[in-house]
């Protein structure tokens, strides 16, 4: 059984718990989909954790390719991250160099779209979705980023899955959220229930603008 983790955000107490659950349900694989560590609370004791995991593959999120391409049509974000520290150490380079996407058991795993890691499908049909699966047709694609959990077709006989976030929901549950893929290909969306308030106030001793915002969605289960 395939465990699928996105956008964790460096939330070991809401990674602990997931991976309790998924070890339960039978988990013997792992999918991590980016976003891991980068900026956050426990960004080594993160990694460290998943490199642990058995039978992991790993892909890129926005959050790796900023550590070194960082977001020039963003500088509100570009000056934040050159004024912040990584935490990762000289881990920076090989999670800069992880595969942005990859294709196991007949499923993409891409960490927004397969067209662009910041370019994310909404939970509702839109007249973007077919530009953002850059031609992907008759598969199903599984996606994070926008930290939404949810499951709808697609255009093109494609069948769109977003696990939600592991470490940062945005859906209104403050519950983590990931997926398991069962051996006969199936998915099945869950939640977990973490220390919400351990979490936060670690974001909150990250501190500056960020910290604090981290903490409210990390409270709120949302920016809203």
């Amino acid at each position: 059984m395939l465990a699928v983790l996105y956008d964790i955000h460096g939330n070991i107490p809401a990674l602990e718990e997931v991976l309790k659950d998924a070890e339960a349900a039978g988990a013997d694989r792992y999918l991590l989909g980016g976003d891991f560590a980068s900026w956050s609370p426990w960004p080594r004791e993160t990694i460290e954790r998943l490199r642990g995991l058995p039978n992991t593959t790993w892909i890129r999120g926005n959050g790796e390719r900023w550590l070194r391409d960082p977001p020039l049509d963003r500088p509100e974000v570009k000056s934040a991250l050159e004024q912040s520290v990584s935490g990762l150490g000289t881990d920076e380079g090989w999670l800069y160099s992880l595969q942005a996407g990859k294709e196991l058991d007949g499923v993409l795993y891409v960490h927004g779209s397969p067209l662009s890691d910041v370019e994310s499908f909404p939970r509702e049909p839109g007249e973007d979705d077919e530009r953002m699966l850059a031609g992907v047709r008759d598969s199903t694609v599984v996606f994070g980023h926008s930290h939404l959990q949810f499951r709808r077709p697609g255009p093109n006989g494609t069948t769109l899955i977003n696990p939600g976030s592991a470490g940062m929901p945005l859906d209104g549950d403050m519950r983590a959220a990931y997926a398991l893929r069962g051996d006969e290909g199936e998915f099945e969306l869950r939640r977990v229930e973490y220390d919400v308030e351990l979490a936060a106030q670690a974001w909150e001793r990250v501190g500056g603008d960020f910290g604090t915002f981290a903490a409210q969605r990390i409270r709120r289960g949302s920016d809203f």
